[in-house]
């Protein structure tokens, strides 16, 4: 507790002028002082010794005679016949007043009278002391600080003690006797008291600034701040501190440290404990069908719901909610109609795994296409069996060998031939083989063992939403674990609200859903996104708190310097543990250029990261590469190729990093470099725009002539032209000529026609993309 007690103060109890004490302190040396100055203990014990020696008495004896005689009351004194005069004996009681009213600490005489004979007894008290103690300031120092014991200081002094005698100009005056204390003032010392003794416990964070941790040990910051400097840590109030250093800091002041635990509003809204064995029943699965585009899965889809509708339902299901349940052997199945795989993706990408088994439909007659490449890529990261329906088996160009054969190429290899992977032959035409798939599907759930607790409350995932002008926001959500009842209250994202109304597959209302049962619910505040988790919770308050938290902070994310992983910040995230993996995307010309940057790549894997190539592909870098890659954090490598313009677009927004090469070698010694933190290109493309050659005409004297149309951006007499043909990188040229019409023009902007020479490239055709471009230096 900081001590305030000002000269003037100290002047007053000691009766003495201000002048004299700030005299006094000006001799000693020290900053000048005024009458509202505060002292400190080391002023105040000066003060208190300089005057204590300047009172002090060499002579106790000539101190005493120096006191004046004890003069009777006339009262007391009584005249003989003879006109002799006696002083008669005070009673008891008078002498008891009469010493009360006595100067404390003063030696006085007693004379007792006994008749007829007058006889004087003096008797000396010795109550001085040559050294001057100074405990009464002591005490008075203490009082300031709120912990003088009060009652101790009340105590009535025992008949036989010593008292101490101040000097003689203070003796009326007693400088520091105070009021009586009132009873209130009393209870509230005694808990002051109470609170000093208690040691203090303060609470500490894993990080905090250096002001609130002086707040907490209810010390000043400049107090804290010497004891950082006194550990070798140089901090300002704002700055942060470990909780090690805080811990030793607040040990130093005396106090007990507690780690404090933060308890986020998560932990306090949703159930977190684990399900029981004994809790745990079985299941349905969920299964999703993937497939190239033309291959049949909505054909697949349409025959299981003919197949297996109920009587009741003449002939269709009655309502379309993205996901529908069949029965198969007495069992449910869940499907979730997903348009192909990049809504999977999507779904991934949030963190929601809500599928079991995959069904990848591949056409008998075609075989294994890109985007089953791409399906199988898929499925193989969200880790989810796969079950492969050979489909249109009634066409006689059906090979269903070949397709088993092509699958063995990516890692699955059929039952029929030792290996894992259950292969169907199916007819979506003729219903073949329908029956079979169920079935299969059944089995590969109960080995899989797909349980879930009923007895909690409900959590699982949004398939899909949509707005609508009647109902308002609409979503059709998987419930995953736990049964979810009309009227509770769940939060997605950043939508919360009650279960106004919940309809099943078949569109009828109903009061309750179990797991893996899709259904369709109203009475949320707002669209929650594809792929979001869905929690119920018993606190709506906490939830829409929760959901304004996620919108902040989705909005903070925006602003954030948060960046995926690139080849130029490989390195940092090697070096700080936090990438063990490379995850990349191949996409080349042709399939013999894919294989042979991916055999390079993954060759090049060292003991910290491993170089893991996801997916090859031919072609332009599409959209799909993109949602592959920022789901897995992947990077797109591409050869002799580029990203159409949809691909470019989305990767700018997921801040997925493409890097197209022409060289094998440039793409192989930049991952290399990356990995070994010696990434420092110097170099780099800034493109300008998109042309399209509409026409092609042949002049004599210039030569052959690109007529083009500027798609987007603009295009500059000194850009350098990159010629783009389905997608693939046919030739980098510069340009020989650029005009509108007759005249030179030194750029052409989007939305004009111009007439494009190049120098050296002459195999122009219509159809063809001129990509402009400059390369500029910079520095990192």
């Amino acid at each position: 507790m900081v001590i305030k007690y000002k000269v003037s103060e100290v002047a007053k109890d000691l009766n003495k002028p201000a002048k004299q004490i700030i005299d006094l302190l000006a001799a000693r040396g020290g900053e000048p002082k005024k009458t509202a100055s505060n002292l400190d203990e080391a002023e105040l014990n000066y003060i208190f010794e300089h005057f204590t020696k300047e009172t002090e008495e060499p002579s106790l004896d000539a101190y005493l005679d120096s006191a004046p005689k004890p003069k009777p009351k006339e009262s007391e004194i009584l005249k003989k016949a003879d006109g002799t005069v006696v002083e008669m004996p005070t009673p008891r009681h008078k002498k008891k007043e009469k010493k009360q009213a006595e100067p404390q600490g003063e030696a006085q005489p007693t004379e007792t009278v006994e008749a007829p004979k007058r006889e004087v007894v003096t008797k000396v008290v010795d109550t001085r002391t040559v050294d001057v103690n100074l405990d009464k300031f002591n005490e008075r120092y203490t009082e300031l600080a709120g912990t003088k014991n009060v009652e101790n200081r009340r105590k009535p002094t025992p008949a036989g003690n010593k008292q101490k005698f101040t000097n003689n100009k203070n003796r009326g005056r007693q400088p520091f006797q105070k009021r009586r204390e009132t009873e209130a003032e009393r209870l509230q010392r005694i808990q002051l008291e109470k609170a000093r003794k208690a040691q203090l416990k303060v609470q500490i964070p894993d990080e905090i600034t250096v002001g609130e941790l002086a707040s907490r040990l209810k010390q000043t910051a400049s107090n804290v701040i010497k004891k950082l400097m006194g550990l070798g840590v140089m901090a300002s109030v704002s700055q942060v501190v470990d909780y090690d250093t805080a811990a030793i800091v607040a040990e130093e002041f005396g106090a007990k440290v507690e780690k404090e635990v933060h308890v986020t509003i998560e932990e306090r809204l949703f159930e977190v404990e684990a399900d029981n064995e004994a809790d745990l029943v079985e299941r349905p699965p969920v299964v999703v069908v993937m497939g190239h585009v033309d291959h049949g899965k909505t054909s697949i889809l349409d025959a299981i719901r003919k197949t297996h509708v109920t009587a009741g339902e003449a002939g269709g299901i009655t309502q379309h909610i993205g996901a529908y349940q069949v029965m198969s052997g007495g069992k449910p199945i869940t499907f979730l109609d997903t348009p192909g795989h990049e809504a999977f993706t999507s779904m991934r990408a949030r963190g929601a795994n809500m599928t079991d088994i995959a069904v990848l439909v591949v056409a008998a007659d075609d075989g294994i296409m890109p985007q089953t490449i791409e399906s199988i890529n898929h499925a193989k990261a969200a880790q989810v069996s796969v079950i492969v329906a050979i489909n249109k088996m009634d066409k006689p160009t059906a090979n269903p060998e070949r397709v088993m054969e092509q699958l063995t190429q990516y890692e699955l290899v059929p039952e029929q031939w030792g290996g894992d992977v259950i292969c169907v032959p199916v007819s979506a035409l003729t219903g073949q083989g329908i029956s079979e798939l169920l079935e299969n599907i059944a089995l590969v759930a109960e080995v899989k063992e797909l349980k879930a607790n009923p007895n909690r409350r409900a959590k699982g995932a949004v398939v899909e939403a949509r707005l609508d002008k009647g109902q308002g926001p609409v979503a059709t959500i998987l419930v995953q674990n736990g049964t979810l009842h009309k009227g509770d209250c769940i939060i997605a994202g950043t939508a919360v609200g009650r279960v106004r109304t919940m309809k099943n597959d078949k569109g009828q209302y109903i009061e309750q859903a179990g797991p893996s049962t899709p259904v369709e619910i109203t009475g949320l505040t707002e669209v929650p996104a594809a792929g979001d988790l869905f929690d119920a919770v018993a606190d709506e308050k906490l939830a829409r708190e929760l959901a304004d938290q996620r919108a902040t902070e989705a909005k903070e994310r925006q602003f954030s310097t948060y960046q995926k992983v690139t080849l130029d910040n490989l390195f940092s995230q090697i070096a700080e543990g936090e990438r063990k993996e490379l995850d990349i995307i191949v996409k080349a010309d042709v399939q013999g250029s894919a294989e042979a940057v991916k055999q390079s790549l993954e060759k090049i894997s060292n003991d910290e990261v491993r170089v893991k190539v996801i997916h090859t592909g031919v072609g332009a870098v599409n959209k799909s590469d993109v949602m592959l890659a920022n789901a897995s954090g992947a990077i797109i490598i591409g050869f002799n190729v580029r990203p159409d313009p949809i691909a470019k677009e989305e990767a700018a927004q997921a801040e997925v990093e493409m890097r197209m090469y022409r060289v094998i070698y440039d793409a192989i010694n930049d991952v290399t470099d990356a990995m070994k933190g010696m990434l420092a290109p110097k170099i780099r493309e800034v493109e300008q725009g998109r042309l399209e050659v509409r026409q092609v005409y042949k002049i004599s004297s210039v030569g052959l002539v690109a007529g083009s149309y500027v798609l987007e951006g603009k295009i500059t007499r000194n850009s350098k032209i990159r010629v783009v043909r389905d997608g693939i990188v046919v030739t980098e040229d510069e340009i020989a000529s650029l005009r509108r019409f007759k005249d030179d023009v030194k750029e052409v902007a989007q939305g004009y026609e111009c007439g494009v020479t190049l120098e050296k490239f002459s195999d122009i055709k219509e159809g063809d993309i001129f990509e402009a471009y400059i390369l500029e230096e910079y520095r990192d």
